[in-house]
């Protein structure tokens, strides 16, 4: 039973362009060649995702010439928007500068030195940007310490002449078989975002699952959970039916559908 609505509030961002991991990949812009990249885009749209996050992280070149051809290569095979997934920020801006449409930038931290590095590239280029619920030492055990660094990347964000519905808060997915109450903790700070602060959320949808068996199933279930709980932009493994399957029944049954 196909369960997609014609529109959804939930935006799936696919994970896929990534090369840790992928050695098909790496192998490839190893030697230069993004039709994999072009390829991997391609699929992402069909299975449903509405952006493409791109990653060029590794040992692969580069990464200030890297991420500028892999955004262009994204692009023109599919028009999509993109997330620039680094945190070298001379190759953020790179990417910037061929970007088509609105970019989102993924990601900076609450880290003042972090910020000051990210904020001007986002309000001279206009871009959307992902702020991560870390500092210098980490992500906080508690949904209330997390809420606060939102709350400060938030502040200096709109301080610094960004509107606040050009951030969108990532709570930090940590692995679940190293932090058991991760998935609760999670949600718990999903809906602390959702309701005293009204942000778009994203996470890394995947990050639950690292380490464990049937991967695919856990990341489903979280999925259903976040979107419940208020995540607008997961970025998760879309070629993963399961997960696209989840994500249009879960929007169907909360009514999130336009």
């Amino acid at each position: 039973m196909n369960l997609e609505p014609e529109t959804r509030n939930t935006l799936l961002i696919g994970e896929s362009i990534n090369p840790t991991g992928r050695p098909a990949l790496q192998q490839a812009l190893r030697r230069g060649d993004f039709s994999a990249v072009e390829t991997l885009a391609l699929a992402q749209i069909a299975a449903g995702a509405a952006m493409l996050d791109v990653n060029a992280g590794g040992n692969f070149g580069d990464e200030t010439v890297l991420l500028p051809q892999m955004v262009r290569a994204v692009q023109n095979a599919t028009g999509a928007p993109v997330w620039l997934d680094s945190q070298n920020p001379a190759a953020i801006e790179a990417a910037l500068r061929v970007t088509t449409g609105t970019a989102i930038i993924n990601s900076t931290t609450a880290d003042p030195h972090a910020l000051a590095e990210i904020l001007p590239l986002a309000k001279n280029f206009g871009a959307m940007l992902v702020g991560l619920c870390l500092n210098r030492d980490g992500f906080p055990p508690t949904a209330d310490g997390r809420l606060a660094l939102a709350e400060t990347i938030l502040d200096r964000a709109v301080q610094f002449g960004i509107p606040a519905e050009n951030i969108i808060i990532d709570p930090v997915v940590p692995a679940l078989k190293t932090h058991p109450d991760a998935a609760r903790i999670t949600l718990e700070t999903i809906r602390r975002l959702r309701e005293s602060l009204g942000v778009k959320i994203t996470m890394g949808g995947s990050n639950i699952s690292f380490s464990l068996p049937n991967r695919a199933a856990l990341n489903a279930a979280f999925l259903a959970l976040a979107i419940a709980a208020g995540v607008t932009h997961p970025i998760v493994n879309v070629l993963q039916p399961e997960v696209v399957a989840i994500a249009r029944a879960t929007d169907r049954l909360l009514g999130n559908q336009k």
